[in-house]
């Protein structure tokens, strides 16, 4: 079940490359990174799976939010080197924590493609008033959400609503009775994300 909202900017460059990160109690080789990572290599991608400063160094409680940001920038950055591109011929995003960085990285002036948010935390369980949405309106990019419809950091309606504040294309991608793991559902998100990004270009 999809819904698409795409008539409010143009499309994005054709992609090189794809920077993923993981959720907050996971790292790169997160399963559901992994098999991302191969269907968008299969695409003709560039992919590179990150670790945040806390996990390389051994620690389970997140970095801050400015510390996660500048992790995602300077990844971001070397994976541009990597291919010749620019940042902007890339897709950010990822699990939870790690793709909402990558948006807020984005909010903040960090240029990309596009951006790929799985389960994006919306809200901790149980506190809709505590809304993650203040970079939203500096997202000028195609956007993709996949989240299952159980996810209790937000529920299909919340998330919707929230992302009519998002001004590039938002599309949602919902994975029926799927929670915020998404547990069992890797293959499936990988088949929603790949033809999404494939498709993204002029």
């Amino acid at each position: 079940m999809a819904t698409s909202r795409s008539d409010r900017a143009s499309k994005a460059p054709s992609p090189a490359g794809a920077l993923l990160a993981p959720g907050a109690s996971a790292g790169r080789d997160q399963p559901a990174l992994v098999q991302l990572d191969e269907a968008l290599s299969r695409a003709g991608l560039v992919v590179e799976r990150m670790d945040f400063p806390y996990r390389l160094a051994g620690r389970r409680a997140p970095d801050r939010p400015a510390v996660l940001v500048a992790a995602v920038v300077d990844a971001a950055r070397a994976l541009a080197a990597r291919t010749g591109t620019g940042t902007d011929r890339l897709v950010l995003g990822g699990r939870s924590m790690g793709g909402r960085m990558c948006s807020v990285a984005v909010g903040e002036g960090l240029e990309a493609a596009a951006l790929v948010l799985i389960s994006y935390p919306l809200h901790p369980p149980g506190r809709p008033e505590r809304l993650r949405t203040e970079h939203f309106p500096s997202l000028r990019l195609p956007c993709l959400f996949v989240s299952g419809t159980r996810d209790t950091f937000g529920s299909p309606a919340e998330l919707e609503a929230a992302t009519a504040a998002i001004p590039g294309p938002v599309t949602h991608k919902w994975v029926e009775g799927g929670d915020h793991g998404l547990r069992g559902k890797d293959a499936l998100v990988s088949e929603l994300v790949a033809p999404w990004v494939a498709a993204l270009g002029p």
